[in-house]
């Protein structure tokens, strides 16, 4: 499969895991599991055929690992904007974590600190390098540093994705360290 095949069975799989389901027909279980074969016919049936090696390949090689695939059923790690319960448990930050945004986005951070949006959790990294990749899929990423452990002392809860990636309901401006 070429790379631009993986890049838009992937996308696929994003907007249909994590956002609308429903365009294709499928359910999500709450935990946003759904059937390999009950996708993969809805794709089909919705004009968008791709077979259950191309899925796997997907899965594998994907950079980020924006999916799992376990018991015959796959999921999205994180990122939905329909209400899923990933059943992570809680877990000890690293002391730093790292968000990456764009400079417009900068000075609303500054007053209300780091929101989900329309999103369940924010989504911090666990390394700059990460966050950097992640602020330039919208401009010049500009790089935000989260004091991760002085928000777990604080009470503030994170879960691990499978992927490595790091969520919380919210970053408050305190716990941000702005560049320059």
């Amino acid at each position: 499969m070429n790379h631009q095949r993986s890049v838009r069975i992937s996308k696929y799989l994003a907007r249909h895991l994590r956002h609308a389901p429903e365009r294709i027909g499928i359910a999500l279980d709450a935990q946003g599991w759904v059937p390999v074969t009950e996708l993969i016919d809805a794709a089909a049936r919705h004009g968008f055929a791709f077979s259950r090696a191309e899925l796997e390949s997907v899965v594998a090689d994907n950079d980020k690992q924006r999916y799992t695939v376990e018991n015959d059923r796959i999921r999205a790690n994180q990122g939905h904007s329909v209400h899923v319960e990933l059943g992570l448990p809680p877990a000890v930050p690293p002391g730093f974590l790292f968000h990456g945004t764009v400079a417009r986005s900068v000075a609303a951070i500054r007053e209300e600190g780091l929101r989900p949006m329309s999103r369940h959790a924010v989504h911090l990294s666990p390394d700059r390098e990460t966050a950097t990749r992640v602020g330039a899929r919208r401009g010049k990423p500009v790089v935000l540093t989260v004091d991760a452990g002085a928000m777990h002392r604080a009470g503030h809860v994170f879960h691990r994705s499978a992927n490595g990636v790091w969520l919380t309901a919210h970053v408050p401006p305190e716990f941000l360290r702005f560049p320059g």
